[in-house]
This record gives C-alpha cells, sequence and structure tokens, in this order.
C-alpha cells in the first residue's frame, strides 16, 4: 500500500468516525466530542452500547466549558470542523423519564442507520441531501401535472423566455431547488472555477474503475454540471432548467422524506463530489508526484490552534473549508472571528504552570475563496423546534485579515491586550454616563441636567401663600348666594350667546374651574407647583448653586461622552495601519435567506467584478441591484431576510475573476469563445432548438393572421359613410366603432356644439358653422381639462380630447380627433348637422400624411382604450370588493394595478391614482388570506383544502406583485403578515396530515421568486356607454368618500 494509499485509508477512517459522533451528538443531545469519543471507545464502535452509556444516570460528563476548548486539538476531526465556539446548537435532549421506550427507539434507529451504511456506503448526511433532490423532483413533476388555473404563468411566448443581450442567465427554480440556484450561481461567477468545471475531463480510465457509489454519482454530476455551466455561458435562453442535473444526485440516493435543503450543507457536500471527481482525475495526472486537487487549492485553508488544558500545553494544525460563526450576541463579521479564534482564558497560554484552559486559532493559509457559515439558525429545546436568528449582522465589501494570521500574532496579542484595556475603560466610563443620564433611586429616573432643571424652575416659581386646595375653596361662592351661572350646556362649552349675558357686575358672577367640560385653566390658579415660603436670601443661594452644579454636570457628561467617542474610534483604527491591511478579501457573494427555521427561500447577490456593480441572483431573474439593497436584505434586523454565508475572495488573486485571452492573438476571450468543442457543440444544438422554437412561434401567429383575414373577407360588411375605416378589435363598450370612440354621449356634445354655432353664424356657410362649433367644442373641452374635480368626477372619462389636453398630446392630434368627432356618420340624421359632418369628412380627406402622424395617432387613441379599460377594471374590482366578493375583485382590481402602472410610466395623469390601487388590491389578498388561515384553523380535511387552494391559486402567484417594487413597504409589510401568520402555526400542535400539508405549502409561500410574464385569460369587461361609465365610477368613488380605507 502506497504512502497516498494509505492516507486516504486514515481520512475514510476518520470521516466514518465522525458519521459516529454527529450520530451520537444528534441522539443525546450532547455536545462535548471528548465525551462522545469516550463512550465510542469504551462501547467498542457499538453506537447502541455507546447511546447506553451516555443517557444512563451515573454518565459522568465533564465541565463543557473546559471540554470545548480541546475539540480541535484531538485526533481524527474531520475537515469541516466545529471552530472556536460553534457548538451545535440543532440538537434534542431525549434523556425522558422513559428510558424503555427511549432504549427502544435508540436500538431501532442505529439497527436501521447501521444497516443502511453497511449496505451503501452513504451517511445520514447524504441521506438528508438525497431527500430533499427527490422532493424537489417530484415537486416539480406534480406542479406539471397540476390542472387549477392561476393567475398568471409563463407566457408560452418564447420570445419572453429570450435572453437579452449579454444578460446574466437564471437557473429555473424546479422545486423547492433555490437553495441549488444561489450557490450553483455563486461558483459559476467564480471565472477560475468556471474554467475549472467547463475544462474538466473524465479520467481515461474510468470505465476501468470499480463502478463504486461516489463514481456512480460523482462522474455523471461533473458531466450534467459542465452542461449547466455551459448553458449558462452561452445560452439564447433567459434561464435555463437544472433539472438534469438534479435528476444525477436525486438518482444516487433513494428516499421518501421532504424538507428544504440547507445552503452551507450543500455546499459541504457539493465541494466534497467536485473534490473526489477531481483528485481521480489528478491521480491519473500526476507523474510520481503527489497530485494536486484543484478543489483544495481553491476552497481549504489551515490555521494552528495553540492552546492549554489543565495547565498542558498542545499545538495542532487543522485543515477547514467553509468556516462556521456564530451570528448571536455579536454586530458585525470581525467580532464573530474574534470570538471564534479566541476561547477561553487566552492569558494562559503564554504563562507557565496555569491551570486554566483556553485555545486560539490563527491561520496559517488561507484559501483564495473563503467562506464564512453563519449559524442563524439555533435548536429551542423547550419549544422543541428549531427557531432563526433574525439579529442584524454587519459585514463589509472589503475584509482585511492581517489580524488573524499566525505571522502577525505577537502584534495582534499586543493589540487585543490594548483594545482589552480600552473596552474595560469604556465600561466604566459607560457606566458613569449612566448614572449621570438616568439619576434617581426609583423605579423612573431621569437626567441628572434636567433633574436640576427642575429644581430651579420650582424654586424660581412664584410663591403662593395658601394651600392648593384653599385656593380653590376661596374661588367658590359663598353658602345661600345665588349666581347666574348654571350647569353648562352644549351652548356654553361652544361659548354665550349675546342674549345669555347676565347684566349683573362681575362681584356677582364667580369663575367656576368645571374639570373635563373646560380645558382653559382660570386664570388665578398656579401653572407649577410653587414653594409657599421662600426669602430672597434664600432663592438667590439656591438659583446660584443650582445654576452652578447644572453646569457642572454638562461639562462632566460632556466630557465623558467625548471620552467614549475617542475609545470607539481608536479601537475601530486599531488595526487600520498599514502592517494589519495587507490580506485583503473581497465580498464576492452573499447568499441569503428568507423565512424561518422550517421553510423559506434562498436567493444570492453576486459582486460583477468586471462592471463593478452588483447583481441579484433570484432563480430565473437575473436583476442589478445596489450595495444598499444587499445591507438591507442580508444583513438582518428587517424582516425576515438575512445573510445566511459570505463568500470572500482573495483580492490579490486576479486569476479567479480574470478572462481569458486567446494565446495567438491576445483578445479576451467572451461567450461560446470560453467553451471546449465539445461543450459548444452542446450549446449550439440547445440554442438551435430555442430558435426553432421562436421560428414555429412566429408561422402560428402568421398562420392566425391569414386565418383572420379570409375571416374578415368572408364576411358580409355594411358600407360606411364615413372615409375613415373602421379599426378592428374595438372594446364592447362602445355603441359605434369609429376612430373616436363615438358614444351617444358625444353625438350629444357635437349637436350641442353645432346649434351653439348656427345660432352664432345665422348666415354662414356650412365650414364657417363647423369651425365655430369645433371652436365652442374645444373651449367646452379645455375648460374640463383645466379644471380641479372631486375624485368622484372624472372629465378624462367624457371625452378622449381632455385626456390628450391633460396629457399634452400634439396639437394635430387633438385636431384631428375633433375633426373625426364632427365627420361621424352618426351626425347624418338631419340636413344641418349632415352639412357640417360632410365638410369635416372632407377636411379629413385633405389632411396630407406628413401633416399627421397616423402611428402617433393611433397610439394616443390606443391609449385612451387602455385607461377606459383599466378604469372598467379598477370600477369593478371596487364594486365587488364592497360587496365582500374578494376572490373576483382581486383579478380585476391587479389587472387595474398592472395596466395602469404601465399607463403612469409615461406620465402623472395618463392613469388613476396607483396609491388606491394599491390599497384595495392589498386589502383583498390580507382578508383571502384570513379566510384560508380560518379554514385551516378549522382542522376539516375540506376546509383545510379550500383554504390551501385559495393560497396557492390566488395568493402566492400575487405575492410576487406585491415585492416588485421594494419601495412600496405597505405591499412589503403585507407580505411579512401574511407569511407570518402561517409560520405561526408551526410552534403548535396538530395532526400529523396538517402538519405535512404546511409543510409542503410553506415553502410555496415563502418562494416568491417566480417572474412575472403576464396573465392568462383576463376577467371579461361588460359594455358601458360613456354616459354608463361616468355615472358607476361617480358612485362607486363617492360610496369610498364616504366609508374611508384604512391608511388612506
Amino acid at each position: 500500500m502506497t504512502v497516498e494509499q494509505n492516507v486516504l485509508q486514515q481520512s475514510k477512517a476518520q470521516k466514518h468516525q465522525q458519521t459516529f459522533l454527529n450520530q451520537l451528538r444528534e441522539i443525546t443531545g450532547i455536545n462535548d466530542i471528548q465525551v462522545l469519543q469516550q463512550a465510542l471507545k469504551d462501547s467498542n464502535g457499538n453506537l447502541e452500547l455507546a447511546v447506553t452509556f451516555l443517557t444512563t444516570k451515573n454518565a459522568k460528563v465533564p465541565q463543557q466549558e473546559e471540554a470545548t476548548y480541546y475539540q480541535t486539538a484531538l485526533p481524527g476531526n474531520d475537515r469541516y470542523i466545529s471552530v472556536g465556539s460553534q457548538a451545535d446548537t440543532n440538537v434534542i435532549d431525549l434523556t425522558g423519564d422513559d428510558k424503555d421506550d427511549l432504549q427502544r427507539a435508540i436500538a431501532l434507529s442505529l439497527e436501521e442507520s447501521n444497516r443502511a451504511f453497511r449496505e451503501t456506503g452513504i451517511t445520514d448526511e447524504e441521506q438528508a441531501i438525497s431527500r430533499v433532490l427527490e422532493a424537489s423532483i417530484a415537486e416539480n413533476k406534480a406542479s406539471l401535472k397540476r390542472t387549477h388555473p392561476e393567475v398568471w404563468s409563463d407566457s408560452p411566448n418564447p420570445y419572453d423566455r429570450k435572453r437579452q443581450d449579454s444578460c446574466p442567465v437564471g437557473l429555473k427554480n424546479v422545486g423547492n431547488t433555490c437553495w441549488f440556484s444561489a450557490v450553483i450561481q455563486s461558483l459559476f461567477n467564480l471565472l477560475e472555477f468556471r474554467r475549472l468545471v467547463l475544462n474538466y475531463s473524465p479520467p481515461a480510465s474510468a470505465q476501468d474503475l470499480p463502478r463504486n457509489q461516489k463514481e456512480h454519482r460523482n462522474l455523471p454530476f461533473m458531466r450534467e454540471l459542465r452542461y449547466l455551466f455551459a448553458l449558462l455561458v452561452g445560452s439564447k435562453r433567459k434561464y435555463v432548467d437544472p433539472s438534469r442535473a438534479v435528476e444525477i444526485l436525486k438518482d444516487a440516493f433513494k428516499s421518501n422524506d421532504s424538507q428544504q435543503q440547507d445552503v452551507s450543507e450543500f455546499t459541504h457536500k457539493l465541494l466534497d463530489w467536485l473534490e473526489d471527481a477531481f483528485q481521480i482525475k489528478a491521480e491519473e495526472e500526476r507523474d510520481g508526484e503527489k497530485p494536486k486537487n484543484p478543489m483544495v487549492e481553491l476552497f481549504y485553508g489551515r490555521f494552528l490552534a495553540v492552546g492549554v488544558l489543565e495547565g498542558k500545553k498542545f499545538e495542532n494544525t487543522e485543515m477547514f473549508g467553509q468556516y462556521p460563526l456564530q451570528v448571536n450576541g455579536f454586530k458585525d463579521l470581525h467580532e464573530c472571528l474574534e470570538a471564534a479564534m479566541i476561547e477561553g482564558e487566552i492569558e494562559s497560554l503564554h504563562s507557565e504552570n496555569s491551570g486554566k484552559s483556553g485555545q486560539e486559532h490563527w491561520f496559517t493559509e488561507l484559501p483564495p475563496v473563503l467562506t464564512f457559515e453563519l449559524s442563524r439558525f439555533e435548536f429551542n429545546q423547550a419549544l422543541g423546534r428549531p427557531e432563526k436568528i433574525h439579529n442584524k449582522l454587519e459585514f463589509p465589501p472589503i475584509l482585511y485579515l492581517d489580524r488573524y494570521m499566525h505571522k502577525n500574532r505577537e502584534i495582534t496579542r499586543i493589540k487585543r491586550d490594548e483594545i482589552k484595556r480600552l473596552k474595560e475603560y469604556l465600561t466604566v466610563l459607560q457606566q458613569r454616563l449612566e448614572r449621570y443620564l438616568s439619576y434617581g433611586s426609583g423605579p423612573k429616573r431621569f437626567p441628572l441636567v434636567d433633574v436640576l432643571q427642575y429644581a430651579l424652575e420650582f424654586a424660581s416659581s412664584k410663591p403662593v401663600c395658601t394651600s392648593p386646595i384653599d385656593d380653590i375653596d376661596a374661588s367658590a361662592p359663598p353658602s345661600g348666594t345665588v349666581t347666574t351661572q348654571t350647569i353648562p350646556s352644549t351652548t356654553e362649552q361652544q361659548g354665550p350667546s349675546s342674549s345669555e349675558i347676565p347684566s349683573t357686575s362681575p362681584v356677582q358672577r364667580s369663575v367656576i374651574h368645571k374639570p373635563f367640560t373646560q380645558s382653559r385653566i382660570p386664570p388665578d390658579l398656579p401653572m407649577h407647583p410653587a414653594p409657599r415660603h421662600i426669602t430672597e436670601e434664600e432663592l438667590s443661594v439656591l438659583e446660584g448653586c443650582l445654576h452652578r452644579w447644572r453646569t457642572e454636570v454638562e461639562n462632566d457628561t460632556r466630557d465623558v461622552q467625548e471620552s467614549i467617542s475617542r475609545i470607539h474610534r481608536t479601537i475601530e483604527l486599531m488595526y487600520s495601519d498599514k502592517s494589519m491591511v495587507q490580506v485583503p478579501y473581497r465580498l464576492h457573494a452573499v447568499l441569503v435567506h428568507e423565512g424561518q427555521a422550517n421553510a423559506g427561500h434562498y436567493w444570492a447577490y453576486i459582486y460583477d467584478h468586471h462592471q463593478r456593480r452588483w447583481m441579484k441572483y433570484n432563480d430565473i431573474s437575473v436583476t442589478k441591484s445596489t450595495w444598499e439593497e444587499l445591507e438591507r436584505d442580508s444583513f438582518g434586523g428587517y424582516r425576515n431576510a438575512s445573510a445566511y454565508c459570505l463568500m470572500y475572495i482573495n483580492d490579490k488573486e486576479q486569476f479567479l475573476i480574470q478572462e481569458e485571452f486567446n494565446k495567438e492573438t491576445g483578445q479576451m476571450l467572451l461567450g461560446m469563445d470560453t467553451l471546449p468543442p465539445d461543450l459548444k457543440d452542446y450549446v449550439k444544438e440547445d440554442n438551435k432548438r430555442f430558435e426553432k422554437e421562436l421560428e414555429e412561434w412566429d408561422a402560428e401567429l402568421s398562420q392566425k393572421v391569414q386565418q383572420e383575414k379570409l375571416l374578415a373577407s368572408q364576411t358580409p360588411r355594411m358600407p360606411a359613410p364615413s372615409s375613415a375605416p373602421v379599426q378592428a378589435g374595438e372594446p364592447e363598450y362602445l355603441e359605434q366603432p369609429s376612430r373616436t370612440d363615438l358614444s351617444k354621449h358625444l353625438k350629444e356634445d357635437s349637436v350641442r356644439a353645432i346649434t351653439k354655432a348656427l345660432a352664432e353664424q345665422e348666415d354662414g356657410s356650412p365650414e364657417t358653422v363647423m369651425q365655430t362649433a369645433i371652436k365652442l367644442e374645444y373651449a367646452r373641452l379645455l375648460k374640463l381639462a383645466q379644471d380641479d374635480p372631486p375624485p368622484e368626477c372624472d372629465y378624462r372619462l367624457h371625452h378622449a380630447v381632455v385626456y390628450f389636453m391633460q396629457n399634452e398630446a400634439p396639437k394635430k392630434i387633438i385636431e384631428r380627433t375633433l375633426l373625426e368627432q364632427f365627420g361621424d356618420h352618426n351626425l347624418s340624421f338631419d340636413e344641418r348637422c349632415r352639412n357640417i359632418m360632410k365638410v369635416a369628412q372632407a377636411k379629413l380627406e385633405m389632411i396630407k400624411p406628413d401633416e399627421v402622424n397616423m402611428e402617433e395617432y393611433e397610439r394616443w387613441h390606443q391609449e385612451y382604450r387602455n385607461y377606459r379599460e383599466t378604469t372598467m377594471y379598477l370600477m369593478v374590482g371596487l364594486e365587488l370588493f364592497q360587496k365582500k366578493s374578494y376572490m373576483e375583485a382581486l383579478l380585476y382590481l391587479i389587472y387595474a394595478y398592472q395596466n395602469n402602472k404601465e399607463l403612469l410610466s409615461k406620465g402623472l395623469y395618463r392613469g388613476h391614482d396607483e396609491e388606491l390601487i394599491s390599497h384595495y388590491r392589498r386589502e383583498c389578498l390580507l382578508k383571502l388570506n384570513e379566510h384560508a388561515a380560518a379554514l385551516f384553523e378549522s382542522g376539516d380535511d375540506q376546509e383545510v383544502n379550500n383554504g390551501l387552494i385559495i393560497m396557492n391559486e390566488l395568493i402566492v402567484p400575487c405575492l410576487p406583485l406585491l415585492l416588485v417594487d421594494e419601495t412600496e413597504e405597505k405591499d412589503i409589510a403585507a407580505v411579512e403578515d401574511m407569511r407570518n401568520r402561517w409560520c405561526s402555526y408551526l410552534g403548535q400542535e396538530m395532526e400529523p396530515n396538517l402538519q405535512e400539508k404546511l409543510t409542503d405549502f410553506l415553502p410555496k409561500l415563502l418562494d416568491c421568486s417566480t417572474e412575472i410574464k403576464g396573465f392568462n385569460d383576463p376577467p371579461k369587461l361588460p359594455s358601458y356607454s360613456t354616459h354608463e361609465l361616468c355615472e358607476r365610477y361617480a358612485r362607486i368613488m363617492l360610496s369610498l368618500s364616504r366609508t374611508p380605507a384604512d391608511g388612506r
């Protein structure tokens, strides 16, 4: 056996031992590695016997705080070690009262676990991955079979799925696989990692090697990962489907359990699989030298653990991959690192004959890619379930790691001692400041400066010789005296009338202070309490003392605050000298988790090093982002989103992010040019399939147009006297389809204008009368456009020209619109109007194509039709909302909001009040969510299913609409309320079938990453004339003003 084989066997044995230790920890709830190893040793590797030792009452458990210091110094640790004080918190204490039941459960669990491991060689951790992957594929297949119509879905139009220029390609969520997308995109955007994967070729001797479980898993997975990376590079699709890569992982393991995968656990296993795959290749290509694994070179570093245990010094070097950090109790990343690098009494490390224990960690070799796991989940033993830590934790875009390097340990120790001394002094100053700011011995405390000021104000108040009670009594009328003051009435509270004012003298009328009915204090009562007896000399001495004391306290408080600020600044700058900024690491990716411990959604922020900007990778959606958005979503303490994993890269190692160059021409290689020949052919084939899909779509559209033309040619049409062609596809609410959308209401306006013009121009020609009529109509519409009507009266609905005027349409558009109004064939009912109509039609024919841009004219009229349609969606939606038909109202309000948003993007007066529509859309969702939750709480199977149908088919698809605009805080808060309502059920007792349905549903509620493509069939609108539309709109808006909405 070679040295390398021996090392490999030892590594496998250590991993198996670590697996047994993990099982013991999960079953018993004991975190002490030393105790677990001793139990395993005493039981000769028998897990059942080891658990018996640990769970008996006589089991001796050493002090936790001493044993944990020694963890990393013990042999046999896996390279994914728990660094620093990283105790596993996700454990359950099974040491209950019923020991027999406990032992039987443990025996069955261990027997099943051991049998599975012996048969397959797969650890429990790997089986957990299997369960997730299988659940993800099953969810994806189930979603394809759903027949329930959804509010919207991916558009069948392939042009909506076409990649725009060089925009990054997204990854489709194939069922609870947002964790997969977040990790893969983060790694793909490391150009060196991308090159390693793309240029990986399976070993030539792969067919001759023993086909063990790892090779069945690793090599096919590497093939599919290469294909996936190639599509991310050169696909013409907006997003690609990773199902085949996920299928490979699923097929490698068999399980039926379902849960959502943990990002850090998946990253651990992914890098492990990649390492194994590259190890096979490295061993094949070595020339007598120790093979170098590029995955190890890229992601693994080493640190030195130096410590003292009960007076005995130890020193041990450990390899690490992802570095775990505790979040709870720390405010920024450096505080987390400091806590992880120092444990116990570090003074004992530098002293002799000390019985104390402690250890320090020092990085000896940092990997080019350094990943920190932020431990945001902990197990609540009291509630028996995991909980997420939402505390805020800041981290910098550039992280300097000099203070943690072994070569800098002497200077770092000096600086740490200085910081410790400063913090101790800082504590004293803060306590002193607290005494100034919270003065007093009772439960209520006040700033001492204010206390002295209050005392000064009291002493300076005007002395009063009588007691407050005597003062009030003195103002009452004498016994037996009849006054003209009566019991106060409503009229008195508003003020007496002139007839009620008595004519008696002021002496006869006493002023009575009426509590609760008179807010003005009588002038003869003192405004503040005051000393009853104080001499001028006493007041002078007291004022002098209080003034002096107040000034002294103000100066002392200011001095303490300035000292605290100086110390904070000194601590912040402690590591800013040149020698401590030589190891910069730049933040490359942030993996974010939103939700609770049991369910949630993952996405990633990844830095584009060449464009120098942040990008947000949220499954199929890839958008530009900012550091401010990243801070809000990643730091925590805001909503339920926070960073779960941080990926930093060595800022001096440019090969990590450097593009490839052609060796012959020296030109940069981009896109397809970076792919090996086999992958280039693979991507070309996929792009051909997509292009064929585009061609088929174009052919289908062309065929539909031809069929419509053929159908139109076969349909007999009545000849129209108007020269203006009838536009196809007019909305149903138009009585006479013409270019001006003329209705009976507009015909009456035209006749009214013609009648006035004839009265003014009795002997005028038809042309003169028409010009006068148009001027009168224009003046009327201009007045409507300039008025400021109440919300229930929207003059834009009365006439298109009012809409055009308010939105500053070109004058030629308005003139032609009015000409078409007076040239419409509806005016041919009498001789006078017919003559005007003919003149207007002749004027229309005389307009040359270059005088009026007909495309622009059509756009304005189409926009007005869209405005009327949006109004009807809003009106019907609000009517249904008032009838409490929330399901029906929701779809109308969604269309109203989407169409209105598009209108408002072109101008402020082109749509309706966005806040109004947003409010009622939000209220619809909240009321439906409340109804669905009530159905779920009923526990009845049919009711529960109905509630989940409401959530899955109405609410979940609508949530992205509320989250798409992140400046709408009310919408975001509403989404959080809905999510929290359902997440609150996680800690409650319920039937197993309800728990299963809740577990299946929650990821869908928390995963709101599906890109909004458009809606399926919009709701049908009834036909309204202009008069009916204006009347119903006014009625619904008036009813809203009588019952104002919350928050408006």
